[in-house]
């Protein structure tokens, strides 16, 4: 079947497409995202989990596609705030929230809480799914800590905040392709890599 060698990324971040292709390179799989299918409209993540949210979208973009799909949801969990933002990271302050609103509101939550104290850790969950309702997980962390105010222009997210002790640096000071290497997404993509072909066939 033409079908079975292309896989649907529940995403229209470029980046993200780009690097599930190149982990893929050689394999003969053609990496799509939802911008190839425009008549997907935004599938809402009512799950209370990462896990559970990457399967809701990976489960209705394989539906609705009739091909394999591969959803990912992610966010930081602070352990002072008892693995807060987690899933509402990207609307810790509010639905419409900026990345400045965000990193601003976690600074103050943690405002009296001491530097060593201060660990936390970017979360991946993905999830490959194919239409007949067939599912592969894998999950990444990247541990780290927060730090007292944003350093770096570079990433998103919370990534200015977020201090990576092997590096010295936070995520937004780390080129690409240092950043690729230690995330939590990367981690989590290596490994569903050699899952997949459990739902391919």
């Amino acid at each position: 079947m033409p079908n079975e060698k292309v896989i649907v990324l529940a995403t229209r971040n470029a980046g993200k497409i780009a690097e599930l292709s190149s982990m893929l390179t050689g394999s003969g799989i053609t990496v799509k995202g939802l911008g190839d299918f425009p008549h997907i409209g935004d599938i809402p993540e009512t799950g209370t989990t990462f896990i559970e949210n990457a399967r809701i979208k990976a489960l209705a973009v394989a539906r609705q596609t009739g091909l394999t799909a591969v959803a990912d949801d992610s966010g930081l969990c602070v352990d002072a705030l008892s693995g807060a933002p987690g899933v509402h990271s990207a609307r810790y302050s509010g639905e419409q929230a900026t990345d400045a609103q965000n990193n601003a509101k976690l600074l103050d939550a943690l405002a009296h809480v001491p530097p060593d104290k201060r660990t936390a850790r970017f979360a991946c969950a993905m999830v490959a799914a194919a239409p007949d309702g067939r599912l592969v997980e894998a999950q990444g962390f990247w541990e780290g800590s927060i730090a007292v105010s944003p350093q770096g222009h570079g990433g998103f997210g919370y990534d200015p905040l977020f201090f990576d002790p092997d590096t010295n640096r936070t995520a937004a000071q780390l080129t690409p392709e240092e950043k690729n290497v230690r995330s939590h997404r990367g981690r989590a993509l290596a490994r569903l890599v050699p899952l997949l072909k459990r739902v391919m066939e």
